[in-house]
């Protein structure tokens, strides 16, 4: 359950430990930067989402169906790959991102036992993508802004590379509805490194996404809709229509 930070977020400063958006060979001497702790829970990740696995399946079905089919789909945060796999089935191109290597290497790994052929990976800051403004069709970051101190910076640095007549969507854990006992098993993921900077509900997650007045200014505002997948860790999948 990442109720993860970013990988990027993909990690953003959020995640525990320092983050890094170079990769070894751009630091000087080649050094590699420090582990975090993404890239230390890589291996156990899948493991940790599949005590919330009704919420994470539907939520993924739900993305994988958001996606229009033929287009080109970026995804950041994407830690292991699970929206990654799912919009593959439907998109033209998938461009999966997260900041942890490790994270990626499991990505990978898991794409090249589906067969998939049109889903390529690489390392990215979600807070400054290298792409031009409207590169895709549609843009995914899921379980990733209640990581972020500053999570309207990522959403408009997203928002930027989603083009015109596209679709941003983010899911995001509604840890504000957690009950009791997963809010017990939180706590122990917290003791191992782990931390969220924002306990959203359906309704505070709404309005913070409104609250961005993306397009102001413009003809039309950005649509934005939150679909609520209940559960354990009950998730909002925040869409956002771009105007053409």
């Amino acid at each position: 359950m990442r109720n993860r930070a970013v990988s990027a977020r993909d990690r953003h400063s959020a995640s525990p430990g320092p983050s890094f958006a170079l990769r070894a060979n751009d630091r000087p001497g080649g050094l590699r930067p420090p582990r975090t702790f993404w890239d230390r829970v890589a291996g156990l990740y899948d493991l940790a989402e599949f005590t919330n696995r009704k919420v994470n399946t539907a939520a993924r079905k739900r993305v994988g169906e958001l996606v229009p089919a033929g287009g080109r789909v970026l995804d950041c945060a994407a830690g292991t790959g699970h929206f990654s796999l799912e919009a593959a089935k439907r998109a033209g191109s998938v461009l999966c991102t997260d900041q942890s290597e490790a994270m990626l290497k499991q990505a990978r790994k898991k794409a090249a036992q589906k067969g998939l052929t049109n889903i390529s990976f690489a390392q990215r800051d979600i807070t400054a993508l290298p792409d031009p403004d409207g590169s895709f069709d549609a843009v995914i970051a899921g379980n990733v802004l209640h990581l972020l101190p500053e999570p309207e910076i990522a959403v408009r640095e997203l928002w930027r590379v989603t083009a015109p007549g596209g679709r941003l969507i983010l899911p995001t854990y509604l840890q504000g509805k957690v009950g009791v006992a997963y809010g017990t098993m939180i706590k122990i993921y917290q003791g191992v490194g782990f931390h969220y900077e924002h306990a959203f509900t359906a309704e505070t997650y709404r309005e913070f996404l409104e609250g961005l007045n993306l397009d102001l200014g413009r003809p039309s505002a950005a649509q934005v809709t939150v679909e609520v997948v209940e559960g354990k860790v009950p998730e909002g999948i925040g869409v956002l229509e771009k105007p053409i």
